[in-house]
C-alpha cells in the first residue's frame, strides 16, 4: 500500500490522524487508505491557497494556462495506471475509465485555451468624458468538493476554470474514490505549479467537507453530488454568504414518440442508463413512450438491456458495466425496485440483486406499468433500472417530465422536427438531447433547474462562474 498524504502548500504533509479505508466494490478487497484531514489541516490548506492567490492572479492568464497543459500532458503519460485505479476504486469499466482519463486531459487543455478569451466589456456612459469598464476578476479561494462517480474528471471540471481565471483551490475528493486524486496531486507536484495554488485534503463530507464549506476564508464552494449533501453545504456556506456552485441530482426523462427510430431510441436509452452502472446524474432515469409504439419499443429496449454484460471490470474487461459503488447504493436500488413492484409496476427484466460471489451488482432491470405517483418515477435511482410509463402524446409526456423536483437533463426521440423544437421550448431542463444518448460536451453549459443545482459548468459560461465583475468608472475629460 501507498502512504498517501495530503498535499498542502506544495508539499505532501504527513498525517498522524485517522485513515479512511478504500475498497474495491467488485471484490470487497481493501485497496489502500488515505488521510482524513481535521479542521486544523483544512485551515492550513485554505491558508496556503489564500497566500498564493494574489501572486497567481497577477500572472498573465496565458502563463497560468501553461501549467494546465503540462498537467494534462503528464496525465496522458499515466493513462493506463490512472484508468486502472479508477476501475479498481469506483467499479466503472476499463473502457469508460480510459474515456474519463482522456476527457480529463482534454478538458484541462480546453480550459487552458480560454486564457486569451476571458473578456470584459466597455459600457456606454451617460456622462461626457467618462469611460466605463466591466472587468472579470477571480473570486479568490475555491473549495472543490467532489463526487465518486467521475472523480478524476471532476477535479479538472473545478480546478481548470478556477486556475485559469486566477483563483487558487482546495480539493476534497470523495472518501469512496480518493486514490485517483492523490495520484493526480503527484502530477501537479511534478509540474512545479507555484506552491499553494492547488491543495488536496482527504476526508469525509461530514468532517473535512464541512470544514471547507463552513470556512469564512473560502470565497466559493463548488460541489457535485446529492441534493441532501448540497443542501447541507449551502446551509454551511450561508453563515458567511459564501458563493456556491452546486451540481446535484437528476431524474432525466426520455420521451419516445411513435414516429421515432425505435432501434435508435432503444440503443441510446440503454446506453444512457447502463453507463457507469446508471450512476450518472444525467442518465436516462425514466421513460415516457407513446402508447401506439409502446409494445414494439419495450420489446427492443428489453432485449438491449438483457444483453448488457456485467461483472468485475478488471477480471472481465469485456463487460458493459461493473458494480454499484457500495452496499448502500445497492440496497437503495433494490429497495426502490421492490417498492415499485408493491405499487403495481411489473418487472419484465431483472429486478433483483445479481447472484455473484462478490461485488455490489444489480441486474439490468426494466419496469412497465409505472405511474407518475410512484417513487421510482419521482426520485433518483442511480442504478441500472429503467421505469417506463405510457403516454398519449408529446404534451402529456412533457407535462409529466416537468412535474419533477429535478431539472438537469432530458431527451426526446422523434423524426418530427416541429415536435423536437416544441419539446426544446417546453421542457424545463438545463439540457435536452434529441435522438442521441445523454452525454454533454465540454464546450456546452451543464446546468440544472430546481433541485438539480445552482450555477453550472463547462464552456464560456462555466468558466465565468469562477469570476466576479468589477466595474470601473474613469472620468478623463
Amino acid at each position: 500500500m501507498t502512504t498517501h498524504m495530503n498535499y498542502i502548500d506544495g508539499h505532501f504533509a504527513p498525517s498522524s490522524g485517522p485513515r479512511i479505508e478504500v475498497y474495491n466494490p467488485a471484490t470487497h478487497a481493501l485497496l489502500d487508505t488515505v488521510p482524513e484531514a481535521d479542521a486544523d489541516t483544512v485551515e492550513r490548506a485554505i491558508a496556503a491557497a489564500r497566500r498564493a492567490q494574489p501572486a497567481w492572479a497577477r500572472l498573465p492568464a496565458i502563463q497560468r494556462a501553461g501549467w494546465l497543459r503540462r498537467i494534462a500532458s503528464a496525465l496522458r503519460d499515466i493513462r493506463e495506471d490512472m484508468a486502472r485505479t479508477l476501475t479498481l476504486e469506483q467499479g466503472k469499466t476499463l473502457g469508460l475509465a480510459r474515456v474519463e482519463v482522456d476527457f480529463t486531459a482534454d478538458y484541462l487543455d480546453y480550459m487552458a485555451e480560454w486564457a486569451r478569451r476571458i473578456e470584459g466589456e466597455v459600457l456606454s456612459s451617460d456622462r461626457p468624458g467618462e469611460s466605463i469598464f466591466l472587468l472579470r476578476k477571480p473570486v479568490g479561494v475555491v473549495a472543490g468538493i467532489l463526487p465518486w462517480n467521475f472523480p478524476l474528471f471532476l477535479i479538472a471540471r473545478k480546478m481548470a476554470p478556477a486556475l485559469v481565471t486566477g483563483n487558487t483551490i482546495v480539493i476534497k475528493p470523495s472518501e469512496e474514490t480518493p486514490l485517483n486524486a492523490f495520484m493526480f496531486a503527484h502530477l501537479v507536484h511534478g509540474s512545479d505549479l507555484p506552491r499553494g495554488v492547488f491543495n488536496l485534503v482527504g476526508g469525509r463530507g461530514s468532517t473535512t467537507g464541512s470544514a471547507l464549506s463552513g470556512s469564512d476564508a473560502i470565497d466559493m464552494v463548488s460541489f457535485t453530488g446529492s441534493v441532501a449533501t448540497g443542501t447541507r453545504i449551502m446551509q454551511a456556506a450561508a453563515a458567511n454568504l459564501t458563493r456556491v456552485n452546486l451540481e446535484l441530482g437528476g431524474k432525466a426523462p426520455a420521451i419516445v414518440l411513435a414516429d421515432a427510430d425505435l432501434d435508435l431510441a432503444a440503443s441510446a436509452i440503454t446506453a444512457s442508463r447502463v453507463i457507469n452502472t446508471g450512476q450518472v446524474c444525467n442518465c436516462a432515469e425514466r421513460v415516457y413512450v407513446q402508447r401506439s409504439a409502446a409494445d414494439e419499443f419495450i420489446t427492443r429496449l428489453t432485449a438491449r438491456m438483457a444483453a448488457t454484460r456485467y461483472g468485475d471490470p478488471v477480471a472481465e474487461p469485456d463487460v458493459d458495466m461493473g458494480p454499484l459503488v457500495n452496499k448502500a447504493g445497492l440496497d437503495k436500488v433494490a429497495a426502490m425496485v421492490e417498492q415499485a413492484r408493491k405499487d403495481g409496476a411489473q418487472v419484465v427484466l431483472g429486478g433483483r440483486v445479481a447472484d455473484r460471489a462478490s461485488g455490489f451488482h444489480y441486474e439490468p432491470t426494466v419496469l412497465i406499468n409505472c405511474r407518475a405517483d410512484m417513487d421510482i418515477m419521482r426520485n433518483e435511482i442511480f442504478g441500472p433500472v429503467l421505469p417506463i410509463q405510457l403516454v398519449d402524446d408529446l404534451d402529456e409526456a412533457v407535462s409529466l417530465a416537468n412535474a419533477s423536483d429535478y431539472g438537469l437533463t432530458s431527451s426526446l426521440y422523434t423524426r418530427d422536427l416541429a415536435a423536437a423544437m416544441r419539446a426544446i421550448r417546453d421542457l424545463q431542463f438545463g439540457e435536452t438531447y434529441i435522438n442521441r444518448e445523454n452525454f454533454e460536451a465540454m464546450q456546452g453549459f451543464h446546468a440544472g433547474r430546481r433541485k438539480s443545482g445552482i450555477g453550472g459548468a463547462d464552456g464560456k459560461h462555466g468558466l465565468y462562474e469562477y469570476t466576479e465583475t468589477h466595474v470601473a468608472y474613469i472620468q478623463h475629460g
